[in-house]
């Protein structure tokens, strides 16, 4: 017996049952299931700093962000079955809401931990989703994942990036970031890598994902030679269209090309929020691979969002909201599996970790605002409300994670050879310690951290 199709009380069903088979019915899940999930729940909001409006009057919680419940049976079904991919699920389905979900989420980021009391946390594995092996990230599997989300449409990126077509943290010289900076931001970061990886003239570079081609521009104008690799086809187009027109063609290569199958050598090697497309089953290999493209005395520059360690384990086997949906196959890593990858497979040395994390907050604020200003034009393209309120969500929910604390983003350098000249520093340094490199930008992001700890 199938589950009748979803109607909200007084609201019409958001989703095409044809597009959203799991948002527009649903799911089947046991009386027991239910209850437990609505104990659970409801015992979690009445604790937290929100307030949870429910229907007729009734309210949850000590106060603070609002939350409105507008369907409780439905979440309740939705979390009974699914856990936190029913929770994003039921936003899709409009079963709940939030003046200003961002806050709310961050509300909820900051108690992930114990959400869940511990000693049913212990029982994860019996009523988990397990990532499903479709999505292992094998050469084929790795394909079709990235074009998941990467293949949408270029137009689609161009609504919310700035024109630069960067798709990662930037970085900031004040608080609050506008948008009019964000071009610079980008380049700031950029720049800092290339930096770090020592680029200049003759400089043979790897870029592992090409993203939109702004690195390997930005590289070529310094006199460098650079291969850039990636598995979506769309970026590939636009990359190869926006390095002829800066006039860098005979500068830079860009591929359809797994990392696993690049050969040559290099001297240096950039990657740039890529790892966390790779999953923990191939982290070995891919840090493997940079240490076998890298030159003697070669570098390499990674920027890798990153999860705290006992979360990363406890949850790196689970199918979440953001892989069934934004992301399929994708893991964060944590900087103690980053750190131990690369000592355990490879020859590099970690040179130096920077961690501001305030700063992709801001970078996210920027991309969600955009994208929500611009509804009109995502909706032209052929994207509907149920996809406008997945993306609003999955770019608030990442924004909450960075201004939780519970997500940040480093960057890492790694050296073929021990470099240990005048000015380098230890791996695991913040950012507040950076040598005369952004010292006000990055200061800021290690204090809103250590302020977002203490909470």
């Amino acid at each position: 017996m199938t589950s009748p199709a979803l109607t909200v009380p007084g609201r019409r069903a958001l989703a095409d049952p044809a597009r959203w088979p799991d948002v527009a019915v649903l799911p089947p899940a046991s009386r027991a299931r239910t209850a437990v999930a609505r104990t659970l729940v409801r015992h979690a909001l009445a604790e937290l700093p929100l307030y949870v409006r429910l229907p007729g009057g009734g309210r949850l919680g000590r106060g603070g962000p609002v939350l409105d419940l507008l369907d409780p049976g439905a979440f309740f079904r939705r979390i009974g079955a699914g856990g936190l991919i029913g929770f994003g699920e039921s936003y899709m389905a409009g079963e709940w809401e939030a003046p200003d979900p961002v806050a709310v989420l961050t509300v909820l980021a900051r108690r992930a931990a114990d959400l869940v009391p511990r000693p049913l946390q212990r029982l994860r594995g019996l009523w988990a989703l397990r990532q499903p092996d479709v999505r292992r990230n094998t050469p084929a599997g790795s394909r079709d994942n990235i074009r998941h989300h990467y293949d949408l449409s270029n137009d689609l990126f161009r609504l919310f990036l700035d024109e630069t077509m960067t798709y990662s943290a930037g970085v900031f010289r004040g608080f609050p970031a506008e948008w009019d900076l964000l071009a610079a931001a980008q380049h700031r970061k950029i720049d800092r890598l290339l930096d770090l990886a020592e680029v200049g003239g003759g400089t043979r570079v790897l870029e592992i994902g090409t993203g939109w081609g702004e690195l390997a521009i930005r590289a070529a104008a310094r006199g460098a030679r650079v291969t850039s690799i990636t598995l979506s086809a769309e970026q590939r187009d636009l990359a190869r269209e926006r390095v002829r027109a800066a006039g860098f063609a005979d500068r830079v290569s860009v591929e359809l090309c797994d990392y696993r199958e690049v050969t040559g050598t290099y001297d240096a090697v950039l990657s740039v929020e890529m790892i966390e497309a790779v999953g923990a089953e191939y982290w070995p290999v891919y840090f493997a691979t940079l240490d076998r493209r890298l030159a003697p005395g070669g570098r390499a520059a990674l920027q890798a969002i990153t999860m705290p360690h006992d979360r990363m384990l406890a949850s790196r086997s689970t199918f979440t909201w953001i892989q069934k949906y934004i992301f399929p196959g994708g893991l964060l890593p944590s900087t103690e599996a980053v750190e131990e990858a690369v000592r355990t497979h490879t020859s590099l040395r970690t040179v130096r970790r920077d961690g501001f994390g305030a700063h992709y907050a801001e970078t996210l604020r920027l991309w969600r605002e955009r994208f929500t200003a611009r509804a009109d034009e995502v909706e032209a393209l052929g994207f509907d409300a149920t996809f406008r309120r997945m993306w609003t969500l999955y770019l608030a929910y990442s924004e909450a994670g960075f201004r939780s604390g519970y997500l940040d983003v480093q960057q890492y350098l790694f050296a073929k050879e021990p470099v240990g000249g005048p000015g380098e520093e230890p791996a695991g340094e913040l950012a507040a310690g950076l040598a005369g490199e952004f010292p006000a930008e990055f200061a800021a992001a290690a204090a809103e951290k250590k302020e977002n700890e203490a909470r």
